[in-house]
């Protein structure tokens, strides 16, 4: 977007959750509470906020000169806002450790500060935090950062985010009030969804670049037979000296209730000569495994959303997809859950792998010997 003249000045409140996102690389599915924030430490857990709220105020920089930030202190904005060359008002205090309190409080005083969009960088975890604080008195964007994304709050990637702020500000795009669902990650770890809906924020929409709310597939008779005649398509193909990394969801687990394993439902799980070799990995055990070997992806889109990387499934990182390759990707998708997305995506966190897969489009199974090319928004 190019800037116009003597454009209105606009004020963002920018938050950043620091440790939002940790636990999804380390296959922890969240890193809500210091217990678990310290596991993912511990497990070799990287910050992937900054990088992700750099990205975002990167792309609002032809209209820099017309915007205003007011910023959490420290690593809950000021740092990125700094390095980004933003004039910037902070609230708050730094500190080594933040807690959902601090984004509460720091909202809060954005609120009343007067701002025109608050814009925060986490996941369902942090957006409940800015539910709390703000509810419906201020327009609310996300900029995806979490593990677990089940929201409408959230632009599909920080660039996006950028834009829909652009088209907001000077676009005339319209608000509408979104869904702020978060699940319960003990849950969640053992292989349960339950997911709740905590109440609404209001948000600037544009249809391509929101995601949706995440939705389950119906278990209608006709879905049950098309997820098994994927699954023994998917069988069939199956070659003994090929590692098999299968991501999260009810089509990729009849993969492995058809041959008879236990597979983790909301995980990732490592098969080889049709048998699981590892359960529930991460990164670094994808990584260590597949090294110097063949191996091949499988996936499912997120109901709802489209994604087949970036939500979910961090496990299988840039990293990962491009030790694996990119004509090793197999996406499974039943007809009816095609049918009720608009388009697959991807959020990688690596720019140029995104571009590269969506110049490419990935192959969908979406019946027995059923194949078709879908292009990656």
């Amino acid at each position: 977007m190019t800037e116009p003249q003597r454009l209105p000045t606009k004020t963002i409140g920018f938050l950043v959750n620091p440790v939002a996102g940790m636990g999804g690389a380390v296959g922890l599915k969240g890193t809500d509470g210091k217990s678990i924030l310290n596991k993912a430490i511990s497990l070799g857990a990287k910050s992937i906020a900054r990088q992700r709220a750099e990205t975002f105020l990167a792309a609002l920089d032809p209209v820099k000169g017309s915007l205003k930030l007011i910023v959490g202190a420290g690593s809950m904005g000021q740092t990125e806002a700094e390095k980004c060359g933003f004039i910037f008002d902070v609230k708050g205090e730094g500190k080594n450790e933040t807690s959902s309190e601090d984004t509460q409080n720091i909202a809060k005083t954005m609120v009343a500060s007067g701002v025109d969009l608050v814009v925060f960088c986490g996941g369902d975890g942090t957006t409940r935090d800015i539910l709390k604080a703000v509810d419906l008195k201020v327009p609310v964007l996300g900029v995806p950062t979490g593990v677990k994304m089940h929201s409408a709050i959230f632009a599909v990637t920080p660039q996006a985010a950028a834009r829909v702020a652009m088209n907001y500000f000077w676009g005339g795009l319209p608000l509408r009030e979104a869904e702020v669902m978060d699940v319960d990650e003990q849950a969640f770890r053992e292989g349960r969804l339950s997911a709740e809906l905590f109440g609404y924020l209001l948000s600037p929409y544009e249809s391509h670049l929101i995601q949706g709310n995440k939705l389950e597939s119906p278990m209608t008779e006709n879905e049950v037979r098309n997820q098994a005649a994927i699954a023994i398509y998917i069988i069939e193909e199956m070659k003994l000296n090929i590692i098999y990394i299968i991501g999260p969801g009810t089509t990729t687990r009849t993969i492995s209730d058809l041959l008879d394993q236990k597979k983790t439902l909301l995980g990732v799980d490592l098969f080889l000569e049709k048998k699981i070799i590892a359960n529930d990995v991460n990164e670094t055990q994808i990584l260590q495994t597949i090294k110097g070997k063949t191996s091949k992806i499988i996936v499912t889109p997120i109901g709802g959303q489209g994604f087949i990387f970036g939500r979910g499934n961090q496990q299988i990182s840039s990293k990962v997809i491009r030790q694996v390759g990119l004509d090793n990707i197999v996406v499974v998708a039943t007809n009816s859950k095609l049918d009720r997305l608009k388009s697959l995506r991807v959020d990688t966190g690596d720019l140029e792998l995104d571009k590269e897969l969506s110049v490419r489009g990935v192959k969908v199974v979406t019946d027995y010997k059923v194949t078709q090319k879908i292009t990656i928004e």
